[in-house]
Formats: structure tokens, C-alpha cells, sequence
């Protein structure tokens, strides 16, 4: 079953719970899924990351405004998306993913980052965000 399946299940289940607000984020997810496809991408993990950073934004930005019910509300559609994304890398999995790319690419100073970046990110696979990697990859050729 793909994530866009097993949310749009979970829209259902929601609106026969009565849990509107569940109901409402879920289709945002839902959309988000869906335009996608239609773009012909199919990356469903890249999509939920998005959206996520998207909602954690809003909410910093809100709560920065002392907008806190709608902070609140960002959040929460937040952990919805988190939910539907895989389990995420330990600090221990990423460095030894890390040490493997740059053992492999051969890497020893900063500006070969982007050729341990680009053997890097297909084996995390969305385990991890883009920013953490960078960060680790950095710390590894010693910043």
C-alpha cells in the first residue's frame, strides 16, 4: 500500500470518528500526494518532507507572532506528516553512512562535499533531512 493509499484510509476513518480536524489535515496530505503524482514525480517521501518543513515553519513563525493557536495548529498537521515518514536515521547509522560515502568517494576537504552529498543521499533515502547530512558530512571532512 503506498502512503497516498494509506492516508486517503486514513481520511476516512477520521471523518467516520468524527475528528474533523484530523480529517482536514489529512487531505491537505492527501493533495500535496496527489499533485505530485500528477507531476509525474511519484517521490512521496520527498512530499511529506516538504510539507512538514512547511508546517514547522508556519508554526515558528506564528508562535514568533504570538499567534499560538495557529502555531498550535501547524504543529499538529506537523506530527500528522511525520507519521507517514519513515523512521529516521539514528546519529550512529548516519556517521557510519557518512564514513562509507566519504571512504568511497574518496573525499578528504570540504570543497569535494558535494560529491559525498550526491553518493550520500540516495542510501538515506529519506531517513534523514537534507540539512542533518550536510551537517554530518561537514563535520566529517572537518570543518
Amino acid at each position: 500500500m503506498s502512503i497516498l493509499e494509506q492516508v486517503q484510509a486514513d481520511v476516512r476513518t477520521a471523518m467516520k470518528a468524527g475528528e474533523r480536524e484530523r480529517a482536514a489535515a489529512l487531505r491537505m496530505i492527501v493533495d500535496a500526494l496527489q499533485q505530485d503524482a500528477k507531476l509525474g514525480k511519484g517521490d512521496e517521501v520527498a512530499v511529506l518532507q516538504r510539507e512538514r518543513k512547511k508546517r514547522l515553519e508556519a508554526a515558528e513563525a506564528f508562535g514568533d507572532a504570538g499567534r499560538k493557536e495557529q502555531a498550535a495548529a501547524e504543529s499538529f498537521e506537523a506530527d500528522l506528516v511525520e507519521g507517514y515518514l519513515p523512521q529516521q536515521l539514528s546519529d550512529e547509522e548516519l556517521a557510519e553512512l557518512v564514513a562509507a560515502a566519504v571512504e568511497e568517494t574518496g573525499a578528504s576537504e570540504q570543497k569535494q562535499m558535494g560529491q559525498v552529498m550526491s553518493a550520500l543521499m540516495p542510501k538515506v533515502g529519506g531517513r534523514a533531512d537534507g540539512k542533518r547530512v550536510s551537517a554530518a558530512v561537514r563535520e566529517r571532512l572537518g570543518s
